[in-house]
Order: structure tokens, then C-alpha cells, then sequence
């Protein structure tokens, strides 16, 4: 049996069992309905067990099935992952991760040590583009940057609509004022929003979709007589908070970046009242790549660390 394993057979039991479903089997696996169905009843005749229940209106998998589908789908996982590794042949180790400069300074970078030291076979190339937040609506990812090896994954702030890729949720976020400890409790303590007046606002500037916006803040904390547009502005998130924990004003930007300032004690939050955030943070890479052993690695430990962001 070990030796000549039916893998169409086995295959077309996996996609049927997956979907409940012969037809969406069938469509998965380019071919009809009676092929899968057949291939199905060849496997039965084989094995010597009844693997699905027929009805007329559904099918459902007998205990036999439900017993060995786990492994027969990790079966093709690892078929699928060796015939990368023998596709890939000697190309070189190094993963290439595109981000926007902020996420990568702020929160990628902070966090890089962990992946490296659980492999170490892997070498890292960060490219930080301000291109990776979406721009008046646009959502496009150049796949030809993936298909010619520039970029093994992008890590984009956006809505998660990439067409032809495979996308992963790392996490939502919410925006919130901050400012240095030094500046909340000085000459103007800052104890309720109107003491902003006190103070300069200070702005990111970055040219993206929903970047979080002082006026929307201040509107939401009933304040009408602060000028929101009036501070100073910036064209990064560092930028902004590194002239926030200088003392130099409270900016009002995304909470995940600042995290490590605020776990330090450089930044706090003086006011309660966050908003969130319409985008979010996306892993995205092409679907013929996403199980790369290199690809796959990061994937696994960006989605496990980013479990742990709260918004």
C-alpha cells in the first residue's frame, strides 16, 4: 500500500471532505463531480471503509474519515512544501520583507530578535516604502516585485483587499493622543481635553487613507475651540513621536506604533478617548509562495507576535 499510495484518489477525498461537497471538490480540482466521486468510491474499495455518508441533499464523513482527514491533509501540506524546496533548488536564504518605514522602525524592528534567534538559517532584508500604506483608495500590490524576487513579503496598512495574494489580519489599531510624562504633569497639567489649548498639536502627516486626524479626535471629545489643524506636522509617525517624547507637543497617532515608548515610560496617554481605526496591519505575499519554508516561518512568527498587539 506504502508503495503505491492512490494520491488522485486520497486527493480528491481531501478537497471533498474539506468542503463537504463533491461539487466544490470537483471545482477545486478541475475536474467533475462523477470523477471526484468516482476516485472516492475507488479509495472505499481499497481501504475496505465507507468514508462518506450519502444523502441526497449532503454528504458527511463517517468516524473512519473524520479519523485519518487530519493527516492526509497534512500529508499534502508536506508533498506541497517539498516540491518548493526542490523548485527553490540553491537560491539563497535571505527573506525580504517590504513595509512602511514607521512599522518597520516602530514595531517590526523592536521585535526582530525573536524571529532571528528562532532561525537562524534565515537571513532578514527590511525594505521600509512609504508605499506599503494604501493612498487615496488604492490597494494595488505590484506582484511583478514578488515575481522577481525583490519581495518575498509585504507587510501594508490598509483594508486587506490585494487581489491574487494571499493576505493575513496581523491586527486592528486604534489612534490616541500621547505626550512625554514631563509635559502631562508641567506648567498645564494636561487633566481634561480643553487643556490641549495650552499646548502644540502635534501632526503625522503621511499622505495615506484614514490617517488618524486631530479634528476627528477633538470632535469626538466635544472640544470645538482648539484649531486641530494648527502644530507642527510631520511626514513620518517617528518623526512625530520622537517630538513627542522631546517634549515638544502631544501627538495624536496609532497606538501600536508608540507601544514600546508607552511600556518605557517615554510616552503616556493623559486622555481615555481613543478611535479606532477603520485599516489595519496585513501580512501579504503571492498564493504560490506563502508556503515557502522561508515565507512560511515568518508568516507563522509575525501572526503569533502580532497576536499579542492589543488595538
Amino acid at each position: 500500500m506504502s508503495d503505491n499510495l492512490p494520491l488522485n484518489a486520497l486527493r480528491a477525498f481531501e478537497a471533498a471532505a474539506r468542503h463537504l461537497s463533491f461539487k466544490d471538490a470537483a471545482e477545486e480540482l478541475f475536474v467533475t463531480p462523477a470523477a471526484i466521486s468516482q476516485q472516492i468510491k475507488f479509495l472505499e474499495d481499497i481501504l475496505g471503509v465507507q468514508l462518506f455518508h450519502r444523502t441526497n441533499r449532503k454528504i458527511t464523513l463517517t468516524k473512519d474519515a473524520e479519523r485519518g482527514l487530519a493527516k492526509v491533509s497534512e500529508g499534502f501540506d508536506a508533498l506541497s512544501e517539498a516540491v518548493n524546496l526542490i523548485k527553490q533548488g540553491d537560491v539563497d536564504s535571505t527573506l525580504t520583507v517590504w513595509s512602511s518605514p514607521s512599522f518597520a522602525a516602530k514595531w517590526l524592528v523592536p521585535r526582530l530578535n525573536a524571529f532571528t534567534k528562532s532561525n537562524p538559517g534565515i537571513d532578514l532584508e527590511i525594505s521600509a516604502d512609504i508605499s506599503l500604506i494604501d493612498t487615496k483608495g488604492a490597494s494595488d500590490i505590484p506582484a511583478e516585485k514578488f515575481k522577481r524576487g525583490d519581495v518575498d513579503v509585504a507587510i501594508r496598512f490598509g483594508q486587506g483587499d490585494y487581489e491574487g495574494c494571499r493576505v493575513d489580519k496581523l491586527f486592528e489599531v486604534s489612534a490616541i493622543p500621547l505626550c512625554s510624562p514631563d509635559l502631562q504633569n508641567g506648567e498645564h497639567p494636561l487633566k481634561t481635553p480643553k487643556d490641549l489649548q495650552f499646548h502644540t498639536l502635534l501632526h503625522d502627516g503621511t499622505p495615506y487613507e484614514g490617517r488618524p486626524s486631530w479634528s476627528v479626535w477633538l470632535d469626538a471629545a466635544e472640544v470645538s475651540d482648539i484649531d486641530a489643524e494648527h502644530g507642527i506636522t510631520f511626514n513620518s509617525v517617528s518623526l512625530a513621536l520622537a517630538a513627542a517624547v522631546d517634549g515638544q507637543g502631544v501627538v495624536f497617532t496609532l497606538k501600536a506604533l508608540a507601544e514600546d515608548d508607552i511600556a518605557a515610560g517615554r510616552l503616556v496617554a493623559p486622555f481615555e478617548l481613543s478611535l479606532p481605526m477603520n485599516f489595519a496591519y496585513y501580512l501579504i505575499t503571492l498564493e504560490d509562495m506563502a508556503n515557502t519554508p522561508k515565507v512560511k516561518a515568518f508568516r507563522e512568527w509575525i501572526i503569533d507576535a502580532a497576536s499579542n498587539q492589543a488595538a
